[in-house]
């Protein structure tokens, strides 16, 4: 479904992506972890669209991706982004927020489609005409999920998208996003630092480092403890101290 091969990202002087290769097949999640600033965001940016300036080579289901993409793409391709109060327009509500992609994608039946993406993602029907303000952060998450969903992607791109909620929701959120991912066969990216986060939505992951890719292993050898470099093994032992 996608392929990354020797990706390269640079914003003037930082060289903030190096060379990042990986595959992932049609309905499989697929975790990029790593310390902050070490260029996973900046990945699924550049496959996202939402970085230009790149070098190397992706695609989509066998079709080569340039800098410009077309309708089609941003129709397959959705993303969920950190902080929900940021992504979300603050002047508009629920209801417009669900109805814009609709429009955009020329899709009939919006009325079905929005009480659909709200019941999909178990929202109430009362916050519909409400605004981002007036939800909580949870709420909020689950708006931006419906927004990315409601147009039927095949590929859904999560960056972090549990770490602005309070612990309490976190999980819920997880559970969420597994089940519609199962329910719909959706092929995943999530970006995240939290290697829990990472093995309870993803099969196989890779480690980023400064910008490089330095480990690649699936969650079973992870969970088995089998990683081999050393920041993967520094990573776990830190998840391990915050879980403790």
């Amino acid at each position: 479904m996608i392929e990354v091969q020797d990706l390269d990202v640079r914003f003037g002087a930082v060289h903030a992506v190096r060379g990042v290769s990986f595959a992932i097949a049609a309905g499989e999640s697929f975790g990029l972890v790593g310390e902050s600033g070490s260029g996973k965001s900046t990945v699924l940016r550049a496959l996202a669209g939402l970085i230009p300036g790149w070098t190397g080579a992706m695609s989509l289901q066998g079709r080569a991706l340039g800098p410009k993409r077309d309708r089609t793409f941003f129709r397959s391709v959705q993303m969920v982004f950190q902080d929900p109060y940021g992504s979300l327009h603050p002047r508009q509500t629920v209801d417009r927020i669900l109805a814009e992609p609709l429009a955009i994608h020329g899709l009939d039946g919006a009325e079905a489609r929005i009480r659909r993406a709200l019941e999909e993602v178990s929202l109430s029907p009362i916050v519909r005409f409400r605004y981002p303000h007036q939800l909580s952060g949870g709420q909020r998450q689950r708006v931006a999920i419906a927004r990315a969903l409601i147009a039927d992607p095949s590929v859904l791109l999560l960056d972090e998208p549990t770490s602005a909620l309070d612990v309490s929701v976190q999980a819920e959120v997880l559970n969420l996003l597994a089940d519609l991912r199962a329910a719909r066969q959706l092929t995943c990216i999530l970006v995240s630092h939290n290697l829990a986060v990472v093995a309870h939505l993803c099969e196989r992951l890779a480690v980023m480092q400064q910008g490089k890719v330095v480990e690649a292993l699936d969650v079973a050898a992870l969970r088995a403890g089998q990683a081999q470099h050393p920041h993967t093994r520094d990573l776990i032992a830190l998840s391990r101290d915050l879980d403790g």
